[in-house]
């Protein structure tokens, strides 16, 4: 083909378009040959590019993920905040409810404070024969608690005779047949009282005037009241204790031995050592 280019006369123009080719080629700063050596690997790239982007953006998502969440706190760090959780109590604090539960008399309401001084109201009545003052003064006693009761009835129940009755174990014994509760235990005296039985005598008759009960005492030989009555009984004899003041200290006596003095007041002593070797029902 060359040779026929020469023949034409072409031969010079020919090379000027190819050098000018060339030059064009080159005077495009390689921006062409770059163009065109890099197309497939640009358009590989952009392609990978592409495909690797949406990981690079899974990968910073995941990121910032961990970032905004704090990791969770070890259970031995950070206290639980459970509802059901709370704080151990303190040794002390649990003791005291221990305490608090196990024992009754610290939850339950203490007994109100019985009255200084108290008289109960009694139907007064003497005795009807001479050895009957014990059905007397357990009559006298259930009047005060408005059991009605005769003294025969009681004479019968109390085995009492000519010789009287026997002792304050019978009185207890049927003042609790007739009181309901069985509330009257009985106190003897083996001889001259003690300071604590006379204080013992003292409580029991705040106690059971307090609950609505007289006391029946049974009693032997002499006894001085407080307005210097001498009461004298040497055989023995039965009274009731129907009220008291002074805390207890002072002790009024329902006597069915004579219908003119059908009481007096004699201190817890005096009573105490009136009832001497014998005893009460309280």
């Amino acid at each position: 083909m060359n040779r026929q280019l020469r023949r034409l006369g072409v031969q010079r123009p020919y090379r000027m378009v190819v050098g000018s080719a060339a030059v064009l080629v080159l005077a495009a700063g390689g921006t062409a040959l770059a163009a065109g050596v890099d197309d497939a690997p640009t358009d590989q790239r952009a392609t990978a590019v592409a495909e690797t982007a949406p990981r690079l953006d899974d990968v910073a998502s995941r990121a910032q993920a961990r970032v905004a969440t704090p990791a969770p706190a070890s259970p031995s760090a950070t206290p639980s905040t459970s509802p059901s959780a709370s704080p151990t109590p303190s040794p002390r604090v649990t003791r005291a409810k221990v305490r608090a539960t196990a024992d009754p008399d610290l939850t339950r309401k203490a007994a109100p404070k019985p009255p200084s001084s108290k008289v109960l109201r009694y139907d007064y009545q003497a005795q009807i024969t001479y050895y009957y003052c014990g059905p007397a003064a357990v009559r006298n006693a259930l009047s005060a608690a408005g059991i009605e009761r005769g003294q025969d009835d009681l004479a019968a129940q109390l085995g009492t005779t000519e010789m009287g009755t026997n002792s304050a174990e019978d009185t207890t014994r049927v003042l609790n047949a007739v009181v309901k509760g069985d509330p009257y235990r009985t106190r003897m005296f083996a001889g001259t009282p003690s300071d604590a039985q006379i204080e013992r005598l003292r409580a029991d008759v705040v106690a059971a005037v307090t609950d609505q009960r007289a006391v029946v005492a049974n009693v032997a030989g002499d006894a001085t009241d407080l307005d210097g009555g001498w009461h004298s009984f040497p055989g023995g004899h039965y009274v009731a204790a129907v009220g008291y003041r002074d805390n207890g200290r002072t002790v009024r006596i329902a006597d069915s031995a004579d219908p003119s003095l059908p009481a007096y007041w004699v201190s817890v002593t005096t009573l105490a050592n009136w009832i001497a070797t014998r005893g009460y029902s309280a």
